[in-house]
């Protein structure tokens, strides 16, 4: 269990890292107990914390996933087993960004496992319970979600030229700079910027 702990979140990311690199190869059975990884999300850096990570003796790497809901009889919640499994999934990708770094130094290419497992107490003990789950599915829409964002490169290239957003700038030119985007508001934007109530307004103007 190698300790992962470091300055930042991208300190911690580079300490990830380089564990999964040095228990590749090693060849044994190694635990990395919460690391953080990166992923890419449409141009912008998104660090993820999965519960932990396996280093199998093989050099693959596994995702381990750690609920609090029970798994009674040997099986759980199948909405709350879905919704682990495509979290799980984007910690899959996350890490096969990793390997595909390796790959520029090391060969053979660590191979992540895109079986994960899921523990959960079982019954309503506070015994654990580990299953198997096959994450190909929810891997690939996930994979195909992300290739379909807009990239940030894009945004910034249909604004117009001199637009700056930073706090520092007065009132006056912050408000220009927001009303010269176009407002594109849905419902859930108010659950997640701050901004909805002002591309509401310009929507229903």
């Amino acid at each position: 269990v190698p300790d992962l702990t470091a300055h930042g979140p991208e300190g911690r990311t580079a300490r990830t890292a380089l564990a999964l690199r040095e228990a590749t190869r090693a060849g044994g059975w190694t635990l990395l107990d919460h690391p953080m990884l990166a992923l890419d999300v449409a141009g912008s850096l998104a660090f993820l914390e999965p519960d932990a990570v396996v280093v199998h003796p093989d050099g693959s790497w596994s995702v381990v996933e750690i609920k609090s809901f029970p798994m009674l009889d040997g099986s759980a919640d199948p909405a709350k087993v879905g919704a682990a499994a495509r979290q799980a999934a984007v910690y899959v990708l996350a890490l096969e960004e990793v390997a595909a770094r390796l790959t520029q130094e090391e060969a053979p290419a660590p191979r992540v496992r895109h079986r994960v497992l899921l523990v959960c107490p079982k019954d309503f003990s506070n015994l654990a319970a580990g299953s198997a789950v096959d994450v190909r599915k929810q891997r690939a829409v996930t994979a195909r979600q992300l290739a379909r964002l807009t990239r940030i490169e894009e945004i910034a290239e249909a604004l117009p030229g001199g637009m700056c957003f930073a706090p520092d700038r007065s009132a006056e030119e912050l408000t220009a700079a927001v009303a010269a985007v176009p407002a594109t508001y849905a419902p859930e934007c108010l659950s997640a910027c701050e901004l909805a109530f002002h591309c509401r307004e310009r929507s229903r103007e």
